[in-house]
């Protein structure tokens, strides 16, 4: 027999290799999401006064939603104390919501955290960013701090604000993200946040124009509201004097319909005081604001037409007014203030002519013609024929429409994004159509009640000249 043989050891099972530190969230490394890995910087947080100027807005919404039958029922001690506790509840949870707030900057993304119980970060991409605005409330300015507003391409409406950043820290905030929203940078080791250089303040730009106070408070004047307005104010009074009440309640029932009243020209003045505009490199600045205070930055590149309004009382002054179209701004904002849609308040022909070939060079708008749509269109338009009309310019398209208000609307080709004909029952038969060219940014402009043959011709120019712009440019 063969003996037995020893069997030689197994071989050692192979030492695992050892499994890679899971990755740390990005400012998720430690107390108040400070830390994290190398490319993100510490988590940052709001003003400490942030909590203070939420709960000033919520007392004044909670004294509003109280209504003047509460204060009524239950007297004005009880109603003093109502309103203390519910604000003192709304400045708590605004303190909560602070602590638990805080932004930074990844790579070119701008991180949002915030929530207690339900904790959500928000991503900001900065190449999608147009443009970020600096806007300063009356309490804001009271207290030296600013509020931060973004704007980014395809956005429902402005992204939340970070509100609010001492003024400083907002203007190095806001030149840091415009900076990062540009090209990439080139491949390679990137300076960590701390050994970034502090952000050279921006040069003011060339100055273009500054809308005159005056002329602002009498353009407002001339309008049908204010022409309405005395007759509001009477009715008003009138109102209160036949009731034969001059109780509290009855008092600040007739000053809250007066302020109602007065609240739309009274807006517009305050929101368009001390307009400035000028010009840097491709950008244009648009600072006004009497109570709230904006700086607002409109890149040329993303302009999508130019509106001009001939507003009846204004055309004895030889007034009009200025409006852009700009892509990538919410259009569907509740609030009109929140888009960078103001040009020119107010101004004479000259400065119009002026502002609009800087916005679009090359373009004079006095040398915009346009032809009339053809005589059996007064079928459809009895009054108003004459008023409308579109014409082919070298660099863009005009359109302009209205009869007591005089509109002009410039669309570049290069912004124009389709074309459509479009006809109605009463257009077919009379072979007449119209014509739109959609922009980017939603309304465009339309050539209405054309000749059908012109029509299709002018369809098929604008389309031509689209095509043309854009590989030109």
């Amino acid at each position: 027999m063969t003996p037995d043989l020893p069997m030689p050891d197994p071989p050692p099972p192979p030492t695992p290799a050892p499994l890679p530190a899971p990755a740390t969230a990005p400012g998720d490394g430690g107390p108040g999401g400070r830390g994290g890995v190398a490319d993100a910087e510490p988590r940052q947080r709001l003003h400490p006064l942030s909590p203070v100027l939420h709960g000033a807005k919520s007392l004044v919404v909670v004294i509003a939603g109280l209504s003047w039958s509460t204060l009524s029922r239950v007297g004005f001690g009880w109603f003093a104390l109502m309103a203390a506790l519910l604000a003192l509840g709304a400045t708590v949870l605004a303190v909560v919501s602070w602590y638990n707030t805080g932004y930074h900057v990844v790579g070119r993304e701008l991180r949002v955290h915030e929530g207690l119980l339900w904790r959500r970060t928000r991503a900001i991409p900065l190449e999608r960013l147009q443009a970020v605005e600096v806007v300063r409330p009356l309490l804001a300015q009271l207290t030296g701090l600013a509020e931060l507003r973004l704007e980014v391409v395809g956005g429902a409406k402005t992204e939340a604000p970070l509100a609010y950043l001492g003024v400083a820290e907002a203007g190095v905030l806001r030149r840091r993200l415009l900076a990062l929203a540009g090209p990439a940078p080139a491949p390679g080791p990137q300076p960590a946040p701390d050994d970034v250089a502090p952000a050279v303040p921006p040069p003011p730009g060339r100055a273009l124009h500054a809308v005159s106070n005056r002329d602002l408070l009498v353009s407002q004047l001339l309008t049908p509201q204010a022409f309405l307005l005395p007759f509001g104010v009477a009715f008003v009074v009138a109102q209160f004097v036949s009731e034969g009440s001059y109780s509290f309640i009855a008092v600040a029932s007739t000053i809250t319909a007066m302020a109602g009243v007065l609240l739309q020209p009274v807006r517009r003045v305050l929101d368009d005081w001390n307009f400035r505009l000028a010009r840097d490199e491709g950008t244009l600045r648009v600072r006004n604001g009497l109570l709230e205070t904006r700086a607002q930055t409109v890149p040329l590149s993303r302009v999508q037409t130019v509106g001009v309004t001939w507003p009846l009382l204004w055309r004895a002054k030889g007034w009009l007014r200025l409006r852009l179209e700009v892509a990538g701004y919410s259009a569907a904002e509740g609030d009109d203030r929140n888009r960078p849609d103001r040009l020119l308040p107010v101004g004479d022909h000259p400065t119009g002519e002026a502002i609009v070939a800087e916005v679009l060079p090359g373009v004079r708008l006095g040398a915009l013609a346009t032809t009339l749509p053809p005589t059996r269109a007064r079928w459809l338009r009895p009054l108003s024929r004459r008023a409308v009309g579109a014409g082919l310019d070298e660099r863009v398209f005009a359109a302009r429409s209205g009869l007591l208000t005089r509109q002009l609307t410039v669309v570049p080709y290069a912004r124009i994004q389709s074309v459509r004909v479009t006809q109605g029952p009463a257009q077919r038969r009379l072979r007449l159509a119209t014509v739109h060219a959609d922009t980017a940014g939603g309304a465009g402009a339309a050539a209405p009640d054309r000749d059908l043959a012109e029509a299709w011709w002018l369809a098929a120019e604008l389309t031509a000249r689209a095509h043309a712009a854009r590989r030109a440019g």
